[in-house]
């Protein structure tokens, strides 16, 4: 059997290699850059491996026995899952791979912005000796955190933010308000989220009905005081709208580390505000987080090769 990796920005894939050859399979490790690369080289292959490639519906349909097409990390966006789900290749992600990373990215974007460090430092840096250049401040305890989303990632944003004694609100059209209770959180509209809580983490995919979830009229509801963090997709939130909300003062400032195209661009506003702190897509980053993401692509790929059930579809209907 043939396993093809169309791209990767690891050091190596010495895991995936160890793994997928011990079971019998070959793996062609690769950096493949146009479509037509692409079909020539998985229109047999049993499994594909993704990173970054587009595997476009024209893609899916070359693939002559393909059963399996994974992606290293979460979102799956960048594969056709209609199309792999019309020819029956199951589409699959490593949902949990760097939880408490980009958890821990949320939260320490949330507490930078409450204390306005970024705007400090500058200050500082100026010769600016003492805190007025943060003025309006105000204390996190007894504030509100709003959640949109509520899986792995922002349920351990909300354990974590237990201890701060704060309200934490959550809107996930998906969790009962029994299940959101059991995690502390309360569960309420998206109105609701928006108008009432002092920062919004969001964590929801990038689908249909959120894409732009996020614009002119939201923050027009959100507090004047409020941040907005976004460490899920960039399409969440509408970048022009947003721009504008933070230089009126519709919003106090934003966390972000997606965007709408992504690299974002050198001269982009988001990146000349103080009231903005900015990091490439890589909240999800440690070095664990990289070899145990490597590690269960490999497994994945193995399990399902050898006729197992796909532990982390995303095309669920295959399953049924």
């Amino acid at each position: 059997m043939k396993v093809v990796i169309t791209d990767f920005e690891y050091p190596n894939v010495d895991q995936e290699i160890k793994i997928i050859t011990e079971s019998g399979a070959e793996l062609m490790p690769c950096h493949l850059k146009s479509e037509d690369e692409i079909i020539a080289a998985v229109k047999d292959a049993d499994a594909v491996i993704v990173q970054y490639a587009d595997i476009t519906k024209n893609i899916i349909d070359r693939m002559e026995r393909c059963k399996v097409i994974i992606r290293y990390g979460i979102g799956v966006n960048n594969i056709d899952s209609d199309a792999a789900t019309s020819k029956g290749i199951y589409v699959c992600n490593v949902p949990d791979y760097g939880v408490d990373e980009v958890s821990n990215h949320a939260i320490s974007m949330l507490m930078a912005l409450i204390k306005k460090l970024p705007v400090i430092t500058k200050a500082l840096r100026g010769g600016d000796w003492g805190y007025t250049s943060t003025v309006p401040l105000f204390r996190m305890a007894g504030s509100t955190l709003g959640l949109v989303g509520l899986g792995r990632i922002p349920s351990l944003v909300a354990k974590k933010m237990a201890g701060f004694d704060v309200r934490i609100l959550a809107f996930d059209p998906y969790v009962t308000a029994e299940d959101a209770e059991k995690r502390g959180v309360r569960l309420v509209d998206f109105e609701t989220l928006c108008k009432e809580s002092d920062f919004i983490s969001i964590h929801c995919p990038l689908t249909a009905s959120t894409t732009h979830m996020f614009d002119k009229n939201v923050f027009q509801m959100m507090k004047k005081t409020a941040y907005l963090i976004n460490t899920s997709r960039g399409p969440v939130i509408n970048e022009k709208d947003l721009i504008e909300a933070l230089r009126t003062g519709e919003i106090a400032g934003a966390g972000l580390d997606v965007y709408e195209k992504e690299p974002i661009s050198s001269d982009s506003e988001l990146l000349k505000m103080d009231n903005v702190i900015a990091t490439p897509h890589s909240a999800w980053y440690s070095e664990e987080a990289i070899s145990t993401l490597q590690r269960k692509v490999a497994e994945e790929v193995v399990n399902i090769l050898g006729g197992g059930r796909p532990i982390n579809c995303t095309n669920k209907a295959l399953l049924k």
